[in-house]
């Protein structure tokens, strides 16, 4: 016969945890594609992952290599078009733009190393952005940020701040070409509009390229006129230098846009990462402040159990 102070005991032992030998947890709810066992199934986990991708920082780094991708690629060719077009119209004598051609050899080599750099920043930045991303999203799991990732992420903001500046110039300078040839262009308007209303002889108009200072003033013949200043801007190095010259300064704008636009991820970032460790030193004073309390209370509790 079992004594009704005996229940009493079995059940205590029953409600609290620390008496009870074995500890039973809830089985969820099926919900989509979950298993009994809590484990989550496809769709879930792309979403988990989907959630995980900086699509502003994505965003940024497609519009950059696209920018980037276009002031090299189109400014290369323009350039080599450029110098073609001296050579045979506005400059004979080798030595004349000897030093133009070098000038513009040294650029395009400048602009293999642009590409290859901002190829490798873009993916850096990107990087950034995934590891700033899960420190957002993972503040009260395991991961922890540290005084030197808060560092690396002002350093970034600090280099693009300045990446960017320099991009205006870049963007800048890359706009003088398209004005020259542009010129050039409405210039060789000009004479046809007049050879068909028969009013002025085209003779008489000229473009001289010796007064942009690319060329030195006793280069020869040094400009072009009438007829022989139509044909050059007939020809297809004329043409296609002239639409790749627009093109890449469009590409040095869309690379200015995209660095403008890392600078504020980058920023916003390393606001959230500072607030980040702000709530880590929080939660770690406030776990240990609960442990020193429950090892008050266990000690406690034993020696209730000593004297009892």
């Amino acid at each position: 016969v079992i004594t009704r102070p005996e229940m009493e005991i079995g059940r205590y032992h029953w409600m609290y945890r620390s008496s009870r030998p074995h500890r039973y947890h809830h089985v969820p709810a099926l919900r989509g594609n979950v298993s009994p066992l809590g484990i989550q199934g496809c769709f879930e986990c792309c979403i988990k992952c989907l959630g995980g991708v900086p699509y502003a920082s994505l965003v940024a780094t497609i519009l950059c290599f696209s920018g980037v991708a276009l002031f090299c690629g189109c400014g290369h060719v323009a350039l080599t078009g450029t110098v073609s077009i001296l050579e045979q119209h506005f400059s004979t004598t080798a030595s004349d733009h000897a030093l133009l051609s070098e000038v513009i050899q040294l650029m395009q080599y400048v602009i293999y190393g642009i590409a290859s750099f901002f190829f490798l920043y873009g993916i850096i930045l990107l990087a950034e952005g995934f590891y700033t991303t899960s420190a957002v999203k993972e503040l009260h799991g395991e991961f922890k940020t540290t005084a030197c990732g808060r560092c690396i992420s002002g350093m970034f903001v600090f280099l693009t701040y300045v990446l960017g500046v320099a991009w205006l110039g870049v963007f800048g300078f890359s706009a003088v070409p398209v004005f020259m040839f542009y010129n050039i262009w409405s210039t060789c308007e000009v004479i046809k509009s007049l050879q068909t209303n028969m009013t002025v002889p085209g003779d008489q108009i000229c473009v001289d390229i010796r007064q942009y200072g690319i060329i030195p003033w006793n280069a020869v013949p040094g400009k072009a006129c009438g007829p022989i200043l139509e044909n050059i801007c007939n020809t297809n190095e004329f043409y296609m230098s002239y639409h790749l010259f627009i093109v890449a300064c469009a590409g040095a704008g869309a690379t200015v846009i995209a660095l403008i636009h890392f600078l504020m991820i980058l920023s916003s970032n390393w606001a959230y990462l500072k607030d980040a460790s702000k709530m880590q030193a929080y939660q770690d004073i406030k776990a240990k402040e609960e442990q020193e309390l429950q090892d008050i209370q266990s000690r406690s509790k034993e020696q209730l159990n000593s004297y009892t």
